[in-house]
């Protein structure tokens, strides 16, 4: 017994060494500095190349909503749900809605004869957007630059874009009718609304920060990058700022970044049933009721849009 209660301590001495070594002499600055992150000439512009644009897109249209959804290039099956699913209809009694995919290249092209190549893809649909940097989960920032870019440059005209995600289902009519009632304007910005969000530094490597990156307690006001919904005038403005803006490794806060630089407010939505940030269950009523829930599989995502067209109750 005594043994092993001197290993115990032994390891618990370790660990608490190796911690006190590890944690960050730096101290939290409270209050956000926005200037750390600014530059007068805009040497964050991001130069990457489009390999596929789409650039004619809306050239002969003026769509009431762009929908650019971030994509895995291996997740065929994800976007193949989106097409069948809520990204199928072109138009919203009489709104034309875009459906885009936001793609980076493939780090690691897997050999598999029978598998659709993204470029075959392209030419088979139509809708894919690719620019010439790794898709890597630290480039999500990368590709959302890139969604502005092509609104920017290419489909400027738009009334509405929102940036989603692959894994997210969206109740299209529904949201199609939250936007023709909703009181717009130039600096319209809205989703599921993260507040005094804290900067996390703990050891979960997907959700850390470092304190280079960003020094600062909590996050500025920002939306989830599962589904945020703005006014196409703000698209641009939001990518010029982001050339003055250092990019960090989250997408929606690096947005965020550049709202509060634009003195841009959130819109809160009264109903708090409408953007759903986890999984719920699926309840006829709910679904029929909100606009977007995160964290759902491709078939989760067929099954429930199906079941959805069939109740005509």
């Amino acid at each position: 017994y005594l043994k092993w209660s001197f290993l115990v301590l032994c390891m618990l001495s370790v660990i608490v060494m190796t911690w006190y070594m590890i944690l960050p002499s730096h101290t939290v600055i409270e209050h956000i500095n926005l200037m750390y992150f600014y530059e007068y000439e805009p040497i964050y512009k991001q130069n990457f190349s489009f390999t596929l644009r789409e650039h004619l897109k809306c050239k002969d249209m003026n769509p009431f909503l762009v929908i650019l959804i971030s994509s895995q290039p291996m997740d065929l099956e994800g976007r193949q749900a989106i097409r069948v699913t809520w990204g199928s209809k072109k138009s919203w009694g009489g709104h034309q809605v875009l459906i885009l995919f936001l793609l980076g290249q493939e780090a690691k092209r897997e050999e598999n004869l029978v598998a659709l190549s993204v470029e075959d893809e392209s030419i088979l649909y139509g809708d894919i957007i690719r620019q010439d940097f790794m898709d890597t989960y630290n480039n999500l920032t990368l590709k959302t630059i890139m969604a502005f870019k092509w609104v920017s440059e290419f489909c400027s005209n738009t009334k509405y874009i929102m940036k989603t995600d692959s894994d997210v289902f969206i109740n299209t009519g529904n949201l199609i009718t939250f936007l023709q009632n909703v009181n717009s304007s130039d600096n319209f910005f809205t989703g599921y609304p993260l507040i005094d969000n804290f900067s996390y530094r703990g050891f979960y490597r997907k959700a850390y920060i470092s304190y280079e990156d960003y020094p600062f307690k909590v996050y500025p006001p920002y939306c989830s990058g599962m589904g945020y919904i703005l006014d196409g005038k703000l698209a641009f403005r939001i990518y010029e700022m982001m050339s003055h803006i250092k990019p960090i490794k989250f997408e929606d806060v690096y947005v965020g970044l550049c709202l509060t630089m634009l003195n841009v407010n959130i819109h809160i939505p009264e109903d708090t049933q409408l953007f759903f940030l986890y999984k719920i269950n699926f309840d006829i009523c709910k679904y029929r009721h909100l606009i977007a829930v995160h964290g759902l599989s491709s078939r989760e995502i067929i099954r429930f849009w199906q079941v959805l067209l069939a109740d005509t109750s």
